[in-house]
């Protein structure tokens, strides 16, 4: 029996590395650990290499690049860039042109890792195979003006490789001869590459399957604590997609984020600035917006109609946050065309508007929380 696979759609260059790189971190590297073993310098190595490249990914490519979420200097766009051609990624001018593409056509044909295509398409399946046409590079006018990134883009495999196989090599074999070039090679180099390049997979995969939504159902992706922590703090993708130009993804304190943290150490010693967030009252509109879909759906469903105890405690939250909704945005209206005046004149009142909002905002916070313990419980009854 033929077999009718598309060759001529394969891409070929694609598709031998990935495929060469994961073969070898699953059996090469395992046998040239049995072998030789593994010292603390080595691994060390592989983890000090896996954070320079996965957080050039986040930070640079993703946060910086892609969504100009805040201003960098030369020393962090030229280190972000490096290293994350080290993540052979691609060029960093393909991967934004990708990434901006997805977030305009989520979930739709023009999405390059479009998830209702299949889980395996959004994962890497979009990779090995060609598009017919290319995408053109016509969304990336603004980098095209950046000389690094034309730089990286033009010398691109040379930095890759350089960067992220050769160097690791010449860094084991100064630590220990042959054996260590080669287990730098394998393990700071191969295995590492494998891993940073799946951590960027899953984002485009397993966040837009499975999760939490607390923001928006407008698309497919997912907040995964679980995933934040294997990804720099990219897990927290439901919250990107509705605030996408904010350069925190874990936007609660407590949330896993390191891609954060260091944009907000960076900003301290002054190598970035201009770091862009969205407003606590807008994050929490659209928690409660979101609440008030996810009990509409909830009070609809005929198990819960039934609990008529429960049913009325659906209701009685839904309509506490409605009112809170029409009241805050009373409040930011009033507040917003008095400010000017009152700050000048009347401070004492200004600051009463302000601590009335602050009020708002906690209640708000409260009853958000309160409608998602209620949500969590009518899932356990339907």
């Amino acid at each position: 029996m033929k077999l009718n696979l598309p060759f001529d759609r394969i891409n070929w260059v694609n598709s031998s590395f990935l495929m060469g790189t994961a073969l070898v971190t699953c059996t090469v590297v395992p046998w040239y650990l049995w072998h030789y073993g593994v010292d603390a310098f080595q691994v060390a190595m592989f983890f000090a290499f896996f954070i320079a490249t996965g957080l050039s990914i986040t930070l640079g490519y993703h946060r910086l690049f892609a969504h100009n979420a805040f201003q960098a200097r030369w020393p962090v766009r030229l280190a972000t860039l490096i290293f994350g051609a080290a993540a052979f990624e691609n060029c960093a001018l393909a991967w934004v042109s990708d990434h901006r593409r997805h977030h305009k056509h989520v979930d739709h044909d023009d999405d390059p890792y479009d998830i209702s295509k299949g889980f395996w398409h959004a994962h890497i399946g979009w990779i090995l195979f060609k598009l017919d046409p290319p995408p053109p590079w016509d969304n990336v006018l603004d980098l095209r003006k950046d000389r690094l990134v034309m730089l990286q883009q033009r010398f691109y495999v040379a930095i890759a490789v350089g960067f992220g196989f050769v160097l690791p090599a010449l860094l084991g074999y100064l630590h220990s001869g042959w054996a260590g070039a080669l287990g730098g090679f394998l393990l700071a180099g191969v295995a590492r590459t494998t891993a940073v390049q799946h951590m960027t997979f899953f984002i485009n995969s397993l966040c837009h399957t499975i999760g939490s939504q607390p923001y928006s159902n407008k698309c497919s992706a997912r907040d995964s604590w679980l995933m934040a922590i294997f990804t720099f703090g990219e897990g927290y993708h439901n919250y990107h997609h509705e605030f996408q130009h904010d350069y925190r993804n874990g936007v609660k304190w407590w949330q896993w984020d390191p891609t954060k943290w260091t944009i907000w150490t960076l900003e301290k010693v002054g190598l970035v600035r201009g770091l862009r967030r969205v407003s606590e009252d807008k994050i929490l509109l659209a928690q409660l917006t979101d609440a008030r879909r996810r009990l509409a759906v909830s009070l609809a469903c005929p198990v819960v109609s039934r609990n008529e105890k429960l049913h009325q405690l659906l209701q009685a939250s839904d309509a506490k946050l409605h009112e809170l909704g029409e009241r805050w945005s009373a409040l930011k209206l009033e507040y917003t065309e008095k400010a000017t005046a009152l700050r000048a004149e009347y401070a004492d009142r200004a600051n009463a508007h302000f601590e009335e909002a602050r009020a708002a905002l906690e209640e708000m916070r409260r009853e958000v929380r309160q409608a998602t313990r209620l949500l969590k419980h009518a899932g356990a009854a339907a």
